[in-house]
């Protein structure tokens, strides 16, 4: 590890602790990022997946809502090739008390959306007969009488996350991931002069100082704060998300639960999910699963407007923590999403500062606003502000499918995967392909992901095991979940690192235990021909 001296330590690599590392290194800040895991491997990834406008905060929280569409807006500038556009219907169904009067109100609280919509380059809502929705989602309940349509955006969260954390590096930030914090330094006044942190891969401890620490956990903020005796008011709320095999829907459909919160059914890249619950969590985010009796309260509630749900496959569910700022009283569907910085000088450890709340559609904006309070706290000017223009690594241009599917002579929808998750980098892998034909070959079915954006990807992206590759290309996220592929990737990780069979063996051993856990909660979903696929296939690893 480095031992320069630092101005600003990051702790966290979710998608607020990369954003801000980012706009600190961009403003000139010597800046070091330690991540107890991986990229986004927390919160951010067990996100809902969108860089939405919050359409369900309108009501009780519109600065939330004005700030995340903003903020949509500008990430689209920044990474168009990672976002795509999801577009939305509200069904109304007969027996819905008050039917057609909600289907009056419903249209005038989307039209009061549609005021935030340019900000986001969003559609304008649009009243649906009941034929219309028939037609645009014919799976949708025979009840139906009509609907009102809406769009929001989704993004690869991984990939943000990654390109986030690989433009602070290209400023000058160290990204040091597997590094866990197991504390704070300090002087006899209490100032917090830096950290002590463990590289989890080898056991060594350091220690790195720094003029200010930011503390950027998510849901762990508040512990880590309590290093130096000082809190970080929070009330983490429990989310789950289902994701089904294929994409059996063009438009995401909303629902209500059985206790009146909304879910929706989203069409995601191939698969299609269901989300999300919301309840308060007392545990350690680390350890969260979904459970049995949350996957059948989605299921309930998507059944009401989709009545096939239950006669596709759901091949994992997973879950994370929302950070949440506490309040107490509110169920926790209705906690504001906003963000607060704290400065905790007045707690007796000046030298540290925390961030909590907040969403993921405003997480640029976020990082903005946390890197101006920490140019503050060193007694420096704001300086030139420019992670709203300048593109994220790829976003500099869309490369065209068809001429990278013939340079690269693999198939348009290959391309086009690559160009999404790459944008102009894909260039990089273009290269590869051309210097090794054998290359393009197709490691990844299901996604598809080649040899060669693999080899980048171990090259160029951090990876270190299969899940980080899957978070990087999604090798082993698709329908088989690893069943075809993950053999193969993890003797490239290997071939890579120079190892024999048995770094192969612990890689797939690894693999298989998280893939299990995001598994066994939806056991028996149409899913058991399948489970008893992975569980053959990955014998002696579960």
């Amino acid at each position: 590890m480095q031992q320069r001296e630092l101005d600003l330590i990051v702790i966290g690599g979710g998608v607020n602790g990369v954003g801000v590392a980012r706009d600190a290194a961009r403003r000139g800040l010597r800046v070091g990022l330690f991540e107890r895991g991986d990229l986004g491997a927390g919160t951010s990834g067990a996100s809902s997946g969108m860089i939405h406008g919050g359409i369900r905060y309108l009501e009780t929280d519109r600065a939330t809502t004005h700030k995340s569409c903003l903020d949509s807006g500008y990430i689209q500038q920044i990474a168009p090739h990672l976002l795509f556009r999801i577009p939305v219907i509200f069904p109304l169904l007969s027996w819905m008390p008050r039917g057609r009067i909600l289907n009056e109100l419903a249209f005038v609280y989307f039209q009061a959306y549609d005021r935030f919509q340019p900000l986001k380059r969003g559609k304008r809502a649009a009243k649906l007969t009941r034929e219309e929705v028939l037609r645009l989602e014919p799976g949708v309940h025979p009840d139906v009488t009509g609907g009102v349509s809406t769009d929001e955006w989704g993004i690869d969260v991984f990939r943000l996350c990654l390109l986030n954390a690989l433009d602070a590096q290209a400023h000058g930030a160290e990204i040091h991931l597997y590094h866990q914090v197991e504390g704070l330094l300090r002087d006899p006044s209490g100032r917090v002069l830096g950290v002590r942190v463990r590289d989890l891969k080898t056991g060594t401890v350091d220690e790195r100082r720094a003029r200010i620490v930011f503390n950027a956990a998510g849901p762990w903020a508040d512990k880590v704060a309590g290093l130096a005796g000082a809190r970080v008011p929070m009330r983490p709320g429990k989310g789950i998300h289902l994701v089904l095999d294929r994409r059996i829907v063009n438009y995401a459909l909303l629902a209500s639960a059985a206790d009146g919160r909304q879910v929706f059914l989203e069409p995601y890249g191939q698969e299609t999910w269901i989300g999300t619950t919301d309840t308060d969590f007392y545990g350690d985010p680390g350890e969260v699963v979904a459970h049995h009796d949350e996957v059948m309260y989605l299921l309930e509630a998507i059944e009401t407007v989709f009545p096939a749900i239950r006669q596709h496959r759901i091949v994992r569910a997973f879950a994370g923590v929302r950070p949440t700022l506490r309040k107490y009283g509110p169920a926790p569907d209705a906690l504001s999403r906003r963000h607060e910085v704290f400065d905790h000088s007045g707690e007796g450890a000046p030298g540290l500062m925390s961030m909590g709340g907040g969403k993921l559609a405003a997480y640029r904006l976020m990082a903005e606003e946390a890197t101006d309070a920490i140019l503050k706290g060193l007694n420096r000017s704001v300086g030139e502000r420019s992670t709203h223009t300048a593109p994220l690594p790829g976003g500099e241009s869309t490369p065209d499918v068809a001429d990278v599917a013939t340079r690269a002579g693999i198939a348009p929808y290959t391309a086009a995967r690559l160009i999404h998750r790459h944008g102009a980098r894909v260039e990089a892998i273009v290269e590869r392909v051309a210097r090794d034909p054998e290359s393009r070959q197709i490691v990844c079915q299901c996604e598809p992901v080649i040899e060669a954006e693999i080899e980048h990807a171990l090259a160029h992206e951090r990876v270190s095991t299969l899940e980080d590759l899957r978070r990087r290309t999604r090798c082993g996220g698709g329908a088989c979940q690893g069943v075809r592929c993950a053999h193969r990737a993890a003797r490239l990780i290997a071939r890579h690192e120079g190892a024999d069979e048995g770094r192969v063996i612990d890689l797939l051993a690894d693999f298989a235990q998280a893939r299990w856990r995001e598994q066994a909660p939806v056991a028996g979903h149409q899913n058991l021909p399948h489970l008893e696929r992975f569980r053959w296939r990955f014998k002696g690893f579960l």
